[in-house]
């Protein structure tokens, strides 16, 4: 434990310069605490030429990361390279055959091949550790791990894509449609080139089905999550919601029940006087609820090069010290197989907005149908008097269930007089 944890890094980005850095500037505290010195002694990245602003003089360069893996003079494998598959998969899998510890901040990876991955680092007694791959320097991770490790999670709600909440907060404030808010928020670099991953929820999915397995102790299960994204959100909705005391918010929902275990993301309404309606901008929320702890509230910045490199960092101290835990918590055997409950069973409250021709009857067509499906109304919103144009009316419901929901709409989008596809929000009361 004197010698010096020597370390390679595969990735070279944002987060990987960042991890450098963060071990240059902070390496007597990192010592302290670590035990020891941690040192990184070999890179591998696409290009050898990039100005990275910081200094890679005396390390190991390695052209394909695959390699790193093999490295003898690596103790721990850091993988910042990104993506379910290639390269990442590709080192991550050596590394762990090679008997290697490995940080990992890819969640996709972990979403999508962590059951796998897990049941080969249990095999091989090799850590797998993953502290930056969800809400970047947030110890949400840590904290349903270890933190709260004697709990029966309840539930998990939580804000798990900065880009998606910069762009609802944007929208509210400033009265603009989700178009032009998109494109400033990629001119200002907020949002990727291609956002696909980010606005329709994929990431955030993720994120999601990884915190699942480690808070209900279920192998990672990423295809049973349901996903729906924010293209479809509008000014308008923003504004209704707002008259009826919400916030819309791209929210990750996770719950255990009798039946199983659930596990959606989508754009809620919530309560605008809950904790999570009100984080706003780029940073990220997290609210756990366990049976004997009751609610946990993390919340800060959930990317980025600082809070992401804090978090493998805090990672690599962690193997310094010898501290590791199961992949998913418990040990492959004691993991639960608890089904997966289908957004079809969801019950709760909803928002439904129409656009619909101002002429007498049509409420009541609409109210009809819901009726008829056993959908009960709460209140409702109308605006505008105009037989030439479209005006909307918004439906809130009482509790429902998904599928009558479901039935109701697709038969109101069937009316003459509904013009276009109705716009259907869940509406949820996390912390």
């Amino acid at each position: 434990m004197n010698g010096a944890l020597s370390i390679g890094v595969a990735g070279l980005g944002t987060v990987g310069g960042g991890v450098l850095r963060l071990l240059s500037d902070n390496a007597a505290l990192i010592e302290a605490r670590a035990g020891r010195k941690i040192a990184v002694t070999a890179v591998s990245a696409r290009d050898r030429g990039r100005d990275r602003g910081v200094s890679l003089a005396g390390m190991r360069w390695h052209d394909d990361p695959r390699v790193l893996a093999e490295d003898p003079n690596v103790d721990v494998v850091v993988e910042l390279i990104g993506g379910a598959d290639g390269p990442a998969r590709g080192l991550v899998e050596r590394a762990i055959a090679a008997g290697k510890p490995v940080v990992t901040a890819n969640k996709a990876l972990l979403a999508v091949h962590g059951a796998a991955l897990a049941a080969r680092a249990e095999a091989g007694g090799v850590a797998l550790a993953f502290e930056a791959a969800v809400a970047g320097g947030i110890p949400v991770i840590k904290t349903l791990r270890e933190g709260l490790a004697a709990n029966r999670i309840l539930s998990i709600a939580g804000i798990l894509n900065g880009t998606c909440n910069y762009i609802l907060t944007r929208m509210r404030e400033e009265g603009k449609d989700f178009a032009e808010i998109l494109a400033d928020a990629q001119r200002l670099g907020y949002a990727e080139a291609d956002p696909s991953f980010d606005i329709d929820g994929i990431d955030a999915a993720h994120k999601l089905a990884i915190l699942a397995a480690l808070a209900f102790g279920r192998p990672v299960a990423f295809e049973a999550v349901h996903i729906e994204g924010i293209r479809g959100i509008s000014a308008l909705d923003i504004g209704f919601a707002g008259e009826l005391g919400y916030r819309i918010k791209l929210l990750g929902l996770a719950r255990a029940s009798a039946g199983g275990i659930s596990a959606r993301v989508h754009p809620c309404l919530v309560p605008a006087a809950a904790p999570l309606a009100r984080v706003d901008g780029v940073y990220n929320a997290v609210v756990i609820e366990g049976d004997f702890v009751g609610r946990v509230m993390l919340e800060g910045r959930g990317a980025g090069a600082g809070p992401t490199a804090s978090a493998v960092v805090a990672d690599l101290i962690d193997l310094a010290r010898g501290r590791t835990t199961p992949v998913w918590g418990a040990a492959a055997g004691a993991l639960s197989d608890a089904p997966s409950v289908p957004i079809s069973a969801h019950a709760g409250c909803y928002y439904l907005r129409l656009m619909v021709v101002d002429r007498p009857g049509v409420i009541a067509d609409v109210t009809a149908v819901l009726r008829d499906l056993g959908v009960s109304l709460e209140s409702m919103l109308q605006r505008g008097r105009s037989p030439a144009e479209a005006v909307p009316v918004v439906l809130v419901t009482h509790e429902t269930r998904e599928d009558a929901m479901r039935a109701a709409v697709a038969r109101i989008t069937a009316l003459d007089a509904v013009l276009e596809p109705p716009t259907v929000l869940r509406i949820e009361l996390p912390g």
